[in-house]
Order: structure tokens, then C-alpha cells, then sequence
């Protein structure tokens, strides 16, 4: 067995401020065990944790190693100053004027950092597809999470918007969803005739085919917990599975990548859904639409609102200029063996 990073860890003077700091950079919380003046502070983030100790030495010297930070949905540009803003320093900026470079920022205690060129801008000075990552997967989760707990409904046996499921069924469909996906990557050999043959079936006459279910005992907050879990469980697979390996999908034998986007759309699609009878907002990120779009509706119209060509190629909303799509699929075999490029 080899060894694996589970932490970076960052000497600081003050973990809890500096944690902060890096939690609004990543767009992350702080544990809820971590306190003012606790010496040691863990911040969980997709990729990788950090881990700031509080030591008595002060920094001084250049870091012999640091963080590359490449922004997900915004420019290099526009992270800069939002770093800045959050209270970080300029060191240096080699960034160019093609648009390529990069600029070397400081934390508030001077330990260095550097913004690269966002997910896009690569995208398209390389003249490729921006990819759908395992931490895509992890964001997409985390924000549907995020949003359900801020729900003020209490019964989740409303309907999920048009859907003839309840919100609950919709939500453990969704968890469903991602632990298949997952499932079908773990085989060393997976089949590509098939789904792994868990059992599949509904819970009631006419509610989704599920083959995990959530205990209903545990409400809300457990349901949200088998969701999270699922999502877990496809990022992990989809971070570790070879990307030449293949597996069974009905719209088409596919690769990793091509799961780790299924299960985003699934969440971003069916959070619409939820967000009508819960009575909650749902606006994912441009950026992560449009990746998920770019690999599974590579024929999407190329209008500036991501989300919106999004729920009009599932077929959950009108595009101005476009038919309205009544069935649909993805495609989901990888773009450079059949279809698009």
C-alpha cells in the first residue's frame, strides 16, 4: 500500500482567524467542533483539507511550498480581487497579456498562493473542454445540502414541483441516483451490457425504483445524510476509477467523467424540482452548467444562460427562439469515441 495526503497542513498564529480566511476562499465552513483560540483547525474543501496549527514562530521566510488555486466559476481575474477583498496581498503578477500567467497572492499572515487561469479561460486558450471533475461532483452535493436544510417546509410529502413523486421520494431518488452511479465504476471488470445487479424497486405503486432507501424514522436531516453520503461515495469513485475504464450506462457505455456528470445533473435538475415544493432557491453556478452541458448535451443551444439551457434540455423549462424539448436524453458516451467532439 502507498501513503496518501490527508492533510496540508499551515503553521499560522492565529488558526481560527486564519481558517476563516481560507474557508471564504474556498467557499467552505469550519468545523463546528473548531473554536476561537484552538490551536489546531481543520478546513474541509473538495481535493484536499487544511490543516492550520497555531505555532509560536513567526513566518519568515518565502514558503518552500504552496497552493495553486484555479477558480471553478469565476476568471483568474475576478478571483484575485475577490481574495484581495477578503483580505489577502499581491506579491506578484505574472499574468500576461494573452491571458495566460498568474498572480502570486499572500494569506493575512503572509503565507503565499497563487491564482491560475479559471476552469474556462484554460478551456479556451488550449482550445478544449472544460472536464467534469470528481470535485464538480462534491459542489454540486454540497450546495443541494446547503439548500435543503435551509427549507422552511416540514412535510416533504408535498409534490416535487411537476414531478408525480413528493419531495422525499425526489430526494431519495437523487441519493439513489448517485449511488448507482457510483456502483457502476467500483467492478474491476464492469459489465458493459448492464447495470450492477442490486435490486431495484419502488417504495409504493407508481414512486421511483430505488435499490437504497432512507429511514424515514430519521427525517429530514437523516434523508439529507444518505444524500450526501451518495455524492461522497461517486466523487471518490470517480477521483480514483482509471479514466479508460468503462461501464454500463442505457444511453451509452460510459467513462468516469461521463458519470461524475450524470450524477451533477441529476442533482442540479432534480434541486429544481425540490426547490418548488420546498420553498427554497436554486441557482447553481454558471460554470458547473455549463461543463455538465458541454459533456452530456454537447449539441445544447450556446445561450449566455447556462442554467436555463439546462432545464430546457431536460426537458424542465421553455428557451426563448428553441422548441420545448418533451423527451430527452444525455449522451453518455465519451465525446472522442462516438458523437461530438
Amino acid at each position: 500500500m502507498t501513503s496518501l495526503v490527508r492533510h496540508i497542513t499551515i503553521d499560522c498564529a492565529d488558526a481560527h482567524g486564519l481558517a476563516g480566511f481560507w474557508a471564504e476562499v474556498l467557499g467552505t465552513r469550519l468545523s463546528d467542533d473548531d473554536a476561537p483560540g484552538d490551536p489546531e483547525v481543520l478546513v474541509e474543501s473538495p481535493g484536499a483539507a487544511l490543516l492550520l496549527i497555531q505555532v509560536p514562530e513567526p513566518k519568515s521566510t518565502k514558503n518552500r511550498l504552496h497552493l495553486d488555486l484555479q477558480p471553478q466559476d469565476r476568471t483568474r481575474d475576478e478571483e484575485v480581487e475577490r481574495l484581495l477583498g477578503l483580505g489577502a496581498t499581491l506579491v506578484a503578477d505574472h499574468r500576461r497579456p494573452d491571458g495566460r500567467g498568474w498572480a502570486t497572492l499572500a494569506d493575512p499572515e503572509g503565507n503565499e498562493l497563487c491564482v491560475e487561469c479559471g476552469a474556462a479561460e484554460r478551456a479556451a486558450l488550449t482550445g478544449t473542454r472544460p472536464p467534469v471533475t470528481a470535485d464538480d461532483v462534491t459542489t454540486a452535493v454540497r450546495l443541494a445540502v446547503d439548500a435543503l436544510r435551509e427549507s422552511p417546509v416540514a412535510d416533504w410529502d408535498v409534490p416535487a414541483g411537476s414531478l408525480e413523486w413528493t419531495c422525499w421520494e425526489t430526494a431519495e431518488h437523487l441519493s439513489d441516483d448517485l449511488f448507482s452511479y457510483a456502483t457502476q465504476l467500483g467492478p474491476r471488470r464492469p459489465a458493459l451490457d448492464a447495470y450492477v445487479p442490486y435490486r431495484w424497486g419502488p417504495d409504493r405503486e407508481g414512486g421511483p425504483w430505488n435499490a437504497v432507501f432512507a429511514d424515514r424514522s430519521a427525517g429530514p436531516a437523516g434523508l439529507l445524510q444518505t444524500l450526501e453520503a451518495s455524492g461522497a461515495l461517486l466523487a471518490s469513485m470517480v477521483r480514483t476509477a482509471s479514466p479508460e475504464l468503462r461501464s454500463y450506462h442505457s444511453y451509452g457505455v460510459s467513462d468516469p467523467e461521463g458519470f461524475a456528470a450524470m450524477g451533477i445533473v441529476e442533482t442540479l435538475v432534480h434541486m429544481h424540482d425540490l426547490a418548488a415544493g420546498l420553498e427554497i432557491g436554486w441557482n447553481p453556478p454558471a460554470g458547473l452548467c455549463d461543463r455538465v452541458l458541454a459533456r452530456l448535451f454537447p449539441d445544447a443551444p450556446k445561450d449566455d444562460d447556462r442554467w436555463a439551457v439546462l432545464r430546457w434540455a431536460t426537458g424542465r423549462g421553455e428557451l426563448p427562439g428553441h422548441p420545448r424539448v418533451t423527451a430527452w436524453k444525455w449522451h453518455g458516451a465519451p465525446l472522442d469515441e462516438t458523437g461530438p467532439a
